[in-house]
């Protein structure tokens, strides 16, 4: 048997046992996954704050489509009905005008929460790049180790 051979059969490896290095290597492990869920987690707090900015203009936008929408159909409605029973269009001028008027307004809306998701991305790419970075490490150690 050679020398590495034996240390390593003794359970010793540069004056340190099996037991200690795993010891070490858990408290390291431990160390690293700790590190990055406070990384994930801090930047999960970052997006989670960018959506409760963003979710109310969202919901206003939503509204006003929605209420564009009714509008719109009641418009439509309307006109039918103004055809077959030979009323005045007043009303019907009026309903879609203010259907028009909302649906600009919930289209700026949505259009700005829409921009605001963009430009703040909802993945979390500090923490993303980190792992990629220790992935690339630990596949380069291994390949120089082997």
């Amino acid at each position: 048997m050679n020398t590495e051979a034996n240390h390593l059969h003794n359970g010793v490896n540069g004056g340190r046992t099996v037991g200690s290095i795993l010891s070490d290597t858990k408290d390291e492990l431990k160390d690293f996954l700790e590190t990055r869920i406070a990384m994930l987690r801090t930047e999960l707090g970052e997006k989670m704050a960018m959506l409760k900015a963003a979710a109310p203009l969202a919901i206003v936008g939503i509204l006003f489509l929605v209420t564009a929408y009714m509008l719109f159909t009641l418009g439509l409605v309307g006109a039918i009905v103004a055809f077959m029973q030979q009323n005045p269009y007043r009303w019907c001028i009026g309903f879609f005008a203010i259907a028009v008027l909302w649906g600009i307004v919930g289209g700026i809306c949505a259009y700005m929460a829409m921009r605001e998701f963009q430009v703040k991305e909802l993945m979390p790419k500090r923490t993303m790049q980190v792992l990629k970075e220790d992935k690339m490490w630990l596949q380069s150690e291994v390949r120089s180790r082997v």
